[in-house]
């Protein structure tokens, strides 16, 4: 994928995990806050490609 694509699908998780950490269910609140950290890998993911360039 490229950077882009990985910064935008990691904003989206990031996004869609804080609205399911903010649920009365500890199991949503669970699975939100795992969907925020993929969000948070992916955007780190598409930094680093964009650092690197080419070079990947």
């Amino acid at each position: 994928m490229g950077e882009l694509t990985d910064k935008a699908k990691g904003l989206g998780n990031q996004v869609a995990g804080a609205a399911k950490e903010q649920s009365n269910d500890p199991e949503t609140r669970a699975e939100g806050k795992a969907q925020k950290a993929k969000g948070q890998a992916q955007n780190l993911k598409g930094k680093v490609e964009g650092a690197l360039g080419d070079k990947i």
